[in-house]
């Protein structure tokens, strides 16, 4: 009962900082069904590519034990070196399809959470081994949720698996009349068609599973209106958190500025060291210019390529444009010692377009 009262106090969204914290300590969502289906994938691209270059390379090996029996070694100098030389061999012939079964696993991974390393996940907690403490987590709803996959999983592929073999139950029953060439052809491309068939189903099941899981996830990590109280207070105490919240705040405020560029009215520049784009669209009932984005140096700079780009004017001033930078935030309305300066330059643009300057209705 706790526990469901804990977990519906956590109405608010997980902080950056507690999903940086989970994934510092291995904590991220993983989901077993994708690495299931790379798995299988990896299955199907052995049997399907590496199968007959295996068969290949071991019927080699073999030969020269069944061809050629009178010729091995009795010795155990020599059955020591021919079992040496075999195991080797035998290595080789399965060293690519271990390979792939390597990389396509560290790849399950790497396409979910990407590169990670967290020490504090592989530490050893006893607590975890204590089976009657522990008693509870036997029966949660995730491990019921995995139990009603697992059933489903296994029910698809078996149904799909007797779709397939059904229409082949004669052909598979006849085998004793063929050649040892063609019921093992036959066997391979049963198989083969299964394999891909089990496939393309638990491919449906990975895709649902990992967005499943990452909702789960971040579920799991919501946070009480206390807990993010308590950590924006921790974080305003520390200077280097300080730091990059500001630079994650400037960052989000020069998207923002930039995004807001293309639709001002006009650019006024210095013209190097300071840009400010300021709107002033009357039809929409604003009663003054806005300052929608502004600028110094390289920030300048790319408020006027942007500028360009949009075909919105560019008009140097540079007093109006010191002046509007250190006086007026961004999204606030010029203040009114201004208003003759940006009135002279909002008239400028309206005769650089052809466009009439629209005139307050009288009362």
């Amino acid at each position: 009962m706790s526990d469901e009262q804990d977990e519906a106090s956590k109405t608010e969204e997980a902080s950056e900082r507690k999903l940086e914290r989970a994934r510092e300590e291995g904590n991220v969502p993983l989901s077993q069904e994708v690495k299931s289906w790379f798995m299988l994938f990896a299955a199907l691209m052995m049997l399907w590519g590496l199968a007959p270059y295996v068969m290949k390379k071991t019927t080699a090996l073999s030969l020269k034990f069944i061809e050629r029996p009178a010729e091995l070694p009795v010795d155990p100098l020599g059955l020591r070196d021919l079992l040496r030389e075999t195991s080797f061999d035998l290595f080789l012939v399965l060293l690519l399809p271990l390979g792939l079964f390597l990389i396509l696993a560290a790849a399950s991974a790497l396409v979910q959470i990407g590169f990670l390393y967290a020490p504090k996940r592989m530490e050893i907690k006893w607590e975890r081994v204590n089976l009657f403490a522990n008693a509870k987590e036997f029966i949660t709803k995730a491990k019921i949720v995995d139990m009603i996959k697992g059933i489903f999983k296994i029910s698809a592929v078996g149904y799909a698996a007797w779709l397939i073999v059904k229409p082949r139950i004669l052909d598979v029953l006849r085998t004793s009349a063929f050649d040892i060439s063609d019921i093992l052809e036959l066997i391979y491309k049963l198989l083969l068609l299964i394999l891909l068939t089990m496939v393309m189903i638990v491919f449906v099941i990975a895709f649902a599973d990992y967005f499943y899981q990452k909702f789960s996830y971040l579920k799991r990590q919501r946070m009480t209106k206390q807990e993010v109280k308590d950590e924006y207070k921790q974080m305003e105490g520390d200077p280097q958190i300080k730091m990059r919240l500001r630079s994650i705040r400037m960052e989000k405020l020069r998207k923002r500025m930039m995004s807001n560029v293309p639709k001002a009215s006009v650019v006024v520049t210095n013209p190097t060291h300071f840009a400010v784009a300021l709107r002033y669209e009357p039809e929409e009932g604003m009663e003054a210019p806005i300052v929608v984005a502004k600028g110094q140096d390289f920030i300048a700079l790319k408020i006027k390529e942007v500028a360009a780009a949009n075909d919105v004017p560019i008009v140097e001033n540079p007093p109006l444009a010191r002046a509007l930078y250190a006086s007026v935030e961004i999204d606030s309305p010029i203040p009114t010692e201004h208003y003759a300066a940006v009135a002279e330059v909002i008239k400028y643009v309206y005769q650089l377009k052809g466009k009439a300057l629209p005139q307050k209705e009288e009362d």
